[in-house]
């Protein structure tokens, strides 16, 4: 293929949309070569407690109050990445804007907008923007967990032949579960969207003014199995009022991995500084993303995208299911191949909540003094130890389980704690904690007749050593880590070249652009025996909480949720009786008090 302009280096973009920002990479057609980058962090971040005032139209206070597991983000923080990040990463090149010939993005998932015919998003609409159904859905919004079990047990009675193909369970965080929670919980926003639309979808329609579906998060995370959705008759058993959900609300045009979705608008040049009329590729997902860009689009390689979460995609060239996995898509990865995909709800968010809420301020005071973040120094304090000597084994349910177990109403477990214990020996635990929950998902592929060869890690993660030797010694697999730090974006920009027609498909393109391993970890054999006995301690917890045996986290749930709402309600009152003893005059005081004379 021709990868330059009358003989001149061109240019694709990657722009990677995080959890709490987005990135964006200039990368060289012809090599791979990542030139300049730019990020922009979401001005306001992942929505947990109240809508913004800023957004909501509360000046002085916040907006209203969500209830738990709710995470949402404004739509226009993603608008301002390309206004941001991409002029940066140019400027950063210091290439000629005039030489990039396509952009390509993407993003977590499933991360839901609902929208207008016309792209708008609700909470920019008169009258939503204190609405918080108006907002996005972020991947991690756990809230529609109540509408997730519905549907899993209706499609087990029926016998739903789709349900397999995401290892016998739906997770709240997909397409349908936050959908029916919309409808349910606000019939008048819903009644207002026309499209329910992917994030990693809204983004592309913003670059190019046409709304494509994306093959991949339509297959992983919108039941779409064989050519068709969840039917009619499915979907009006969960609620008469869904029965058009698809036909609606969801089903549109579905791109191709690798193809351009449209060509950059006039008015996303100017937010961009990129000429008008490039190519712009069909959404995609970030970890799914990345298997190119770490050379991995060949059958047995896995490949663990580790940041706040993680995600696991691989490519199989038969269909299998396997149990509690994300789902199995032809094509979700690569054309021509089976995509599997599995993911941990909570890795790097598990290791950085308990340095902000379980580290004293001393040791905060020592990695100062050592001039280490304290993720680094307790890296290295955790580093001395030998394997078991802390005496704990954890389970990483910090924010629920999405493989195997597809349960986000667990929660995280520490055994083995004593007065003795140190912020080290936690701070091990938990990072042992999230790669056994990595070498169960490895074992059920396994088990499942889709064997796992290769064991790549991309994501920001990769730079702790230990924690990658870890994984090593508790999976067996040598490790290999991806030698760019900007694997999703570069990823992206190999689809960017592929959609400008650079080169025929994403595996020409990928051999390439690719990058080439950064460190490679052996398995340690002493370490392997060790952690194969506290991997059985993790199992036997695994399934004590995650199995039934013991539902004491679902309990605790329940009570932690009507706790929430009886304290609401009191506030309420207080609030109500307030206002109507200000609102009432005070019988001991003439009312021409304060009148003049």
């Amino acid at each position: 293929m021709d990868v330059t302009v009358d003989g001149t280096d061109n240019y694709v973009i990657g722009v990677d949309y995080g959890t709490l920002s987005g990135r964006a990479v200039v990368v060289r057609v012809r090599d791979g070569k990542e030139l300049g980058s730019g990020v922009f962090d979401y001005p306001h971040a992942v929505v947990t407690d109240a809508l913004p005032a800023d957004v909501a139209g509360r000046a002085g206070g916040s907006g209203a109050r969500l209830p738990g597991e709710w995470a949402l983000q404004v739509p226009n923080d993603y608008r301002d990445v390309l206004r941001n990040a991409v002029p940066a990463a140019i400027a950063a090149a210091g290439i000629d804007p005039a030489a990039v010939v396509g952009i390509a993005t993407d993003f977590t998932a499933c991360t839901m907008v609902p929208v207008k015919a016309d792209g708008t998003p609700l909470n920019e609409l008169a009258g939503f923007a204190n609405r918080p159904h108006a907002y996005v859905k972020l991947w991690r919004h756990h809230a529609a967990q109540p509408q997730a079990d519905r549907i899993n047990q209706l499609a087990a009675e029926r016998g739903e032949t789709w349900l397999p193909r995401y290892g016998g369970l739906i997770s709240s965080e997909w397409e349908f579960a936050k959908g029916l929670q919309l409808l349910e919980e606000d019939p008048e926003a819903y009644a207002e969207m026309d499209h329910w639309v992917e994030a990693a979808d809204w983004i592309v329609w913003q670059l190019c003014g046409k709304y494509v579906r994306n093959a991949c998060t339509a297959g992983y995370k919108g039941i779409y199995q064989d050519g068709r959705y969840p039917s009619e008759d499915f979907l009006s058993a969960l609620n008469p009022e869904f029965k058009d959900f698809v036909s609606a609300k969801l089903e549109h045009t579905i791109g191709r991995l690798g193809d351009a979705a449209g060509y950059l608008t006039a008015e996303a040049a100017e937010w961009t500084g990129l000429p008008e009329g490039i190519a712009v590729a069909v959404g995609n997902v970030d970890a799914h993303v990345s298997a190119p860009a770490a050379h991995a689009v060949e059958p047995g390689q896995l490949v663990a995208i580790m940041g706040t979460s993680t995600c696991h995609v691989m490519n199989g060239t038969e269909l299998h299911e396997v149990p509690g996995m994300c789902g199995v898509v032809d094509g979700g990865i690569v054309d021509g191949l089976w995509g599997y995909e599995a993911g941990q709800s909570g890795v790097g968010d598990i290791f950085g909540w308990f340095t902000k809420n379980g580290v004293p301020p001393e040791y905060h005071q020592a990695a100062s003094e050592k001039g280490l973040g304290i993720h680094e120094y307790l890296t290295e304090l955790a580093s001395r130890q030998a394997i078991g000597e802390h005496g704990l084994i954890a389970l990483d349910w910090h924010s629920g389980n999405r493989s195997v177990l597809v349960d986000h109403e667990l929660s995280g477990v520490v055994v083995g704690q004593t007065l003795a214990t140190k912020p080290e020996d936690t701070y091990r635990a938990l990072l042992e904690a999230t790669a056994f929950g990595t070498r169960t998902i490895v074992d059920a592929f396994r088990d499942s007749g889709v064997p796992v060869k290769e064991f790549i890690v991309a994501g920001g993660l990769l730079k702790n050593k230990l924690l990658m030797q870890i994984y090593a010694d508790i999976t067996g697999l040598q490790l290999s880590t991806i030698g760019s730090t900007q694997g999703p974006a570069l990823g992206s920009a190999i689809h960017a070249a592929v959609a400008a027609g650079k080169y025929t498909d994403i595996r020409e393109a990928a051999a390439a652009m690719g990058s080439e391993p950064g460190d490679v970890y052996i398995p340690i054999p002493e370490n392997v025996a060790a952690y194969q006995e506290l991997f059985q301690e993790y199992r036997t917890l695994h399934d004590y909480f995650g199995r039934g045996a013991n539902d004491v986290m679902h309990r605790l749930k329940a009570i932690q949720r009507g706790s929430a709402a009886a304290s609401k309600s009191a506030a309420a009152s207080k609030s109500a009786a307030a206002s109507s003893t200000a609102a009432a005059p005070d019988a001991s005081t003439p009312a021409t008090v304060g009148a003049s004379a």
